[in-house]
């Protein structure tokens, strides 16, 4: 080993020694450790603690054969998630109770293990313990069941080998049984019917004596939920002292008041879609989530982090852009609010001063006056990154455009807010003319590049349908879709 080599290794020592430990419970033990901050829970799990069960495959949160659960107390309450372990930061899980499939296993097995036998549900094996995980994560997330709900857990689960049929097969199963044993689902009916082993029972009381929130240390990237950071760059996240903001308390929350709806930066996709709160203000919000990766993704997944990451197709991001939305940066205590539409400056360049953190997002909630619509185009329709995607709000009165908010993603640099269009639309009724007329304003702000997800003419095609798109969400029977583009 070369001098260069000792002196990192010691250098990495020193630094990683001065931590706070990051202490949470996995499985049924109480877990202390200053391996870096920003080890990946997988890399934790297989080699600090040999857990093999969770798989290594894609390092990228899209398969699933890595899913575990994480428990945090809410209210009292335990609440389980499934996450994708080989992009979930370790200090993100500070104070929780992560479950791997080895802490699922019991004397016998499980109902949800057996069902998986018996319906013929695992071929080589590999891909199971996801499933499992995410099967039974259901049944601790919910207190009604479903054949779609369950199902819908698994959206990011993949099988190469076996097809789905069987696996479909035993969630049915899985149904029936859940409503034979128990009216209601909760911890101590699942404990007491073994579908989860008896420690479930005690981990609250343990992560009480555990601080929540990891130690605030002074680290050169802000880290939410890293599901791009670790694909991107994961070998830097490994290394790096990063400043956690995934559970800041300041940054978890939301309101509605006035009219304006306010939530803050480390909420995660998967908050918001449980929050009724939250979807009261989103129209179509069932609909517009189902089209946002998949459930251990957006459990993961910062909204803060989407704006942040400032990718041209970034979903969340077009979404707020047409809600005409604002954000709120803050450092050292001091705060400043900027239209989100001007804090893309170029490509990956953002308005973020050093230091500053994206605490707060913002937007008016739609009223009965105003339409807002979203679209997305991706070569699977569920849990893939778009081609293209659209979003927008009309603010009508007596059938005229008062105001519009236009963004489109995938067909320039920057997630981009259609300025021009816009301005044009105002004051306009909503015809066929004005349409033909509106998308020659839409070519002109738009720059598509052909790579891996369409060519230049196709980006360009599909902006156009998604911008009438919009339009027919808004007047469903006056409107000849064949007409225009004819």
């Amino acid at each position: 080993m070369d001098i260069h080599s000792l002196v990192r290794i010691q250098n990495s020592f020193i630094r990683h020694s001065l931590i706070d430990m990051i202490a949470f419970v996995l499985n049924n033990q109480t877990i202390e450790t200053n391996a870096p901050s920003g080890t990946a829970l997988l890399d934790f799990i297989r080699k600090d603690r040999q857990l093999k069960g969770a798989k290594l495959v894609c390092k990228e949160g899209e398969c699933g054969a890595c899913s575990v659960l994480v428990g945090e107390r809410r209210g009292g309450e335990m609440f389980y998630q499934s996450m994708t372990s080989c992009i979930t930061p370790l200090v993100n899980v500070q104070g929780k109770h992560v479950v791997t499939i080895e802490g699922l296993n019991m004397e016998e097995l499980s109902p949800v293990q057996k069902a998986m036998v018996d319906a013929y549900g695992t071929q080589c094996g590999f891909c199971t313990p996801g499933f499992v995980v995410s099967l039974t994560g259901y049944l601790l997330s919910s207190e009604t069941v479903s054949l779609e709900g369950i199902t819908a857990a698994m959206d990011g689960n993949i099988c190469r080998c076996t097809g789905y049929k069987g696996i479909e097969r035993a969630a049915e199963l899985i149904i029936n049984q859940v409503k034979a044993d128990m009216p209601k689902l909760s911890i101590p009916s699942l404990v007491a019917q073994n579908y989860i082993p008896a420690y479930f029972a005690d981990i609250p009381k343990r992560l009480a004596a555990i601080k929540t929130e990891a130690a605030a240390h002074n680290g050169s990237v802000k880290l939410g939920g890293g599901t791009d950071l670790y694909v991107q760059r994961p070998w830097t996240m490994y290394e790096t002292e990063a400043l956690p903001v995934y559970d800041r308390a300041s940054m978890n929350q939301i309101e509605i008041e006035d009219g304006v709806c306010t939530f803050g930066a480390a909420l995660t996709m998967g908050d918001l879609y449980r929050s009724e709160l939250f979807k009261s203000a989103l129209p179509d919000s069932d609909y517009i989530f189902k089209l946002l990766s998949s459930t251990q993704i957006r459990n993961m997944a910062t909204i803060g982090g989407n704006l942040v990451n400032a990718s041209p197709i970034g979903d969340f991001t077009i979404l707020l852009l047409a809600l005409d939305s604002q954000i709120i940066l803050e450092k050292a205590g001091k705060r400043r609010t900027l239209a989100l539409k001007d804090f893309y400056k170029g490509y990956k360049q953002i308005d973020l001063k050093e230091g500053e953190i994206l605490e707060q997002i913002q937007f008016k909630v739609p009223t009965a006056s105003s339409k807002f619509h979203f679209e997305k185009v991706s070569q699977r329709k569920y849990f893939d990154i778009a081609s293209v995607n659209f979003a927008s709000t009309f603010d009508l009165k007596n059938d005229r455009i008062q105001a519009a908010h236009l963004a489109v993603g995938g067909v320039g640099p920057i997630p981009t807010y259609l300025h021009k269009t816009a301005a044009f639309l105002q004051g306009k009724a909503i015809t066929e003319t004005t349409i033909r007329e509106a998308i020659v304003c839409l070519n002109e702000e738009i720059s598509p590049i052909s790579d891996a997800r369409g060519s230049a003419e196709y980006k360009r095609l599909l902006a156009r349908q998604l911008f009438i798109a919009q339009f027919m969400a808004v007047k469903t029977e006056e409107l000849v879709l064949e007409e225009i583009v004819g």
